[in-house]
């Protein structure tokens, strides 16, 4: 078992023994520019020290061409892409006096840079790496995690300060929720309304808001800088209760039958909803103001989004009748067909038995299936897409970690302790599919409680990195590694790396931290 704090597990890890790099402000770097500016910006962060710049190396944000080659006298840290292995994948080496990192891709070597950097602790001698060689490459193509900006609005700083640390970890997908009942969060120029009629509110009566396009583009630039893509999400037929403030002529009236008041004051039409309800709203299916709205709405998403997805939501539609949700959802993936993206929806669109072909779905049952929900999964592989796994009960980050938790919800089985959220295999949730059919895993966060980045860091941290080895390392008991005794080792030995990084993270007691 490797005491390394390494999350996610490498592919493969061989220790060194009595054998340490130490750092100091006369280690050079050289090779690729991008890379050499994430090693100097983490390793300052970390422990204060700024690296040299080998001559040949650009500095920082500069734009001068790299030399990798360049000989040095001292100790030096060298980056550079060579081609060789799968995609994102990276090898590391360590010894006294040289350290290598070697990309296949740019992605790669963005990885291979921050195992880098969990590898980095203090000693009497100061700060120093251990003697290592890592192979490493990631299981899974697609590594999510999901913000959801309409329960509680969330500004441009906070969602860039969050896809940073997901990617700190791997993830290599932000999934942005970006309407609901409770409000639209993205200006579009044909449907200007949204914003200036439906963006005010939130849960509880929060001040809500929403992203310019400038905004946005802005998320996605900084999401490409850390080898993310952007992947947005337009909810519907259901939780669409605020398009229904800026289009009425759209919208359905509140299916209120067997309305739960611990929910909180039901929905009205025409007025802000701010409580945490579902299911309720539902646009006007087959409507040709319905099928216009959801033309302009898409076509301007799929404008301002460079990545190959658009999500469109189709989830707790329960006020739409069946019939009409299917030839919803199935004109809807094909719209987004249409403009040439990869539609995305929740694995209860796969009920439809027209989807457009290669439209992936996004499993969010329990980890043990439950009413059919691996089903409608496997509908999906059927009709030529595959799957995401994101089940409630392991990788939903707002479920409440402990019973006295004071933020997130138990709607998922109860609270999600940490150990619950490492120890769940994504082969095995949905049976009958293969590896192949598993396009990922991602980890959403709803924030029904979720206020600011404080309140993100206590719910995803420190579960999120469960999440990040369930999406890149091997499968649970292929290693001696893969396990929840190992993991909880490592996890605790990063607690010095995100206590610099910024992360308020809560001290499990699951876990025996590193001080």
């Amino acid at each position: 078992m490797t005491s390394l704090p390494l999350v996610p597990l490498p592919s493969s890890v061989t220790p060194a023994k009595r054998v340490t790099f130490t750092l100091s402000d006369t280690v050079a770097v050289t090779g690729d520019p991008d890379a050499a500016g994430v090693l100097h910006r983490l390793v300052l962060t970390r422990t204060g020290l700024h690296l040299t710049a080998a001559p040949g190396t650009a500095e920082p944000d500069s734009a001068a061409e790299p030399d990798s080659a360049a000989e040095l006298d001292g100790a030096a840290i060298d980056v550079a892409v060579d081609g060789d292995g799968p995609p994102e994948s990276y090898r590391l080496s360590v010894d006294h006096r040289r350290i290598s990192i070697r990309g296949a891709d740019s992605a790669g070597l963005f990885y291979g840079v921050q195992t880098l950097g969990q590898l980095i602790t203090r000693s009497s001698d100061g700060w120093v790496i251990p003697g290592v060689d890592i192979d490493d490459a990631p299981r899974f193509g697609y590594r999510g995690v999901m913000l959801d900006v309409a329960r509680h609005f969330h500004d441009v700083a906070t969602v860039t300060a969050y896809l940073e640390r997901a990617a700190s970890l791997k993830f290599n997908v932000l999934h942005l929720h970006l309407s609901d009942d409770q409000g639209w969060r993205l200006a579009l120029t044909r449907r200007p309304e949204l914003t200036a009629r439906a963006a005010a509110s939130a849960v509880g009566g929060g001040a809500g808001g929403f992203f310019t396009a400038d905004d946005y583009r802005a998320i996605i630039a900084h999401a490409a800088a850390n080898h993310m893509t952007v992947v947005p999400e337009f909810d519907m037929p259901g939780h669409t209760h605020a398009v229904g403030l800026a289009y009425p002529e759209v919208a359905a009236p509140p299916a209120l039958d067997g309305w739960d008041a611990a929910g909180g004051p039901a929905p009205v039409a025409g007025e802000a909803y701010t409580g945490m309800g579902v299911g309720f709203s539902s646009l006007r299916i087959g409507a040709p103001e319905t099928d216009a709205f959801v033309d302009d709405v898409l076509t301007e998403l799929a404008e301002l989004t460079p990545g190959p997805y658009l999500h469109f939501g189709g989830d707790e539609a329960h006020g739409t009748p069946a019939a009409d949700f299917a030839a919803f959802v199935a004109r809807t993936s094909r719209v987004i067909a249409d403009l040439g993206k990869t539609p995305i929806a929740w694995h209860e669109a796969g009920a439809a038995a027209d989807l457009a072909p290669g439209t992936i779905g996004q499993y969010w049952g329990l980890v043990s299936p439950t009413d059919g929900a691996d089903e409608r999964a496997r509908a999906f592989v059927a009709r030529g897409g595959r799957v995401i796994l994101s089940p409630a009960d392991a990788v939903y980050l707002d479920m409440k970690p402990t019973a006295d938790a004071p933020l997130g919800l138990t709607w998922a089985n109860g609270p999600t302790s940490l150990e619950r959220a490492y120890s769940w295999e994504p082969g095995e949730v949905v049976s009958s599919i293969s590896e192949d059919d598993i396009l990922g895993v991602e980890a959403p966060l709803w924030t029904e409680t979720v206020r600011d980045l404080d309140d993100i860091d206590a719910l995803a941290f420190p579960r999120i990195a469960a999440a990040a080895e369930a999406a890149w390392s091997a499968a649970t008991g292929s290693a001696d590694n893969r396990t929840w005794e190992s993991f909880r080792e490592r996890v605790g030995a990063l607690g010095p790396l995100w206590t610099t990084l910024g992360i308020r993270f809560p001290a499990s007691p699951e876990v025996a931290w590193t001080v």
